[in-house]
């Protein structure tokens, strides 16, 4: 099936769903219905097949579904089978806790470069990877492959660095910069904005107040 078809929501559940599921491994849970999967999930058991019925359904009336097949599956879908090279730009407090994050080579994606524009920073070793100068990001990008670029970079500084991302091939762009980006169709951004995530959650919790107050 196109993926085009599937909905946004769907595929915004297919990590969750992963991450569940591998859950289930560590307690070497060998299978489980959509019903005690819909307990964990907090969504219901219809919602779980309609999700999974998307992609070839996975599961067997009156056995559930096999956990270590289904994480696997849900695996090849997201695309976690193969091996996804990425680099860091910013070497500030986020990149390096990125950089830090090591369950990201875990799920396929290896970080082989970090650069900034600091020179203090320059030659310092995070995990074992040297941070570069952002004047020697083209170069790195011709010589070496890479899929993904997370950008922890001022905004000032990120649409040139996107531009170069681009001109170089980078297909993938991880947005941690407050700006949204200018990007032709064929390359995929990925934005992550901090402030808005934490005002959501401000929003929701005044709401809980306020209902809570009116009771």
């Amino acid at each position: 099936m196109d993926a085009k078809e599937i909905s946004k929501a769907v595929i915004k559940r297919l990590p969750r769903y992963y991450r569940y599921l591998g859950e289930l491994l560590e307690e070497n849970v060998e299978r489980i219905s959509s019903n005690d999967l819909s307990k964990k999930m907090k969504v219901t058991a219809s919602q779980i097949r309609q999700d999974l019925n998307n992609f070839g359904g996975f599961g067997q009336q009156g056995y559930g579904y096999n956990v270590k097949y289904l994480y696997t599956e849900i695996g090849k879908i997201l695309g976690l089978d193969v091996q996804h090279p990425m680099i860091i730009l910013g070497a500030g407090n986020l990149g390096q806790a990125l950089a830090n994050y090591v369950d990201f080579e875990k799920r396929g994606f290896k970080l082989v470069g970090i650069f900034d524009v600091n020179p203090v920073l320059e030659g310092m070793a995070v995990r074992g990877i040297e941070i570069q100068m952002l004047s020697d990001l083209p170069l790195f990008l011709r010589e070496n492959l890479v899929e993904i670029a997370i950008l922890t970079l001022p905004k000032n500084r990120a649409k040139e660095m996107a531009n170069i991302l681009i001109e170089n091939g980078v297909k993938a762009i991880w947005n941690f910069a407050h700006v949204d980006l200018d990007t032709p169709d064929d390359v995929i951004v990925e934005n992550v904005h901090l402030s808005e995530s934490l005002m959501t959650l401000s929003y929701n919790l005044s709401q809980y107040r306020q209902e809570h107050v009116e009771k």
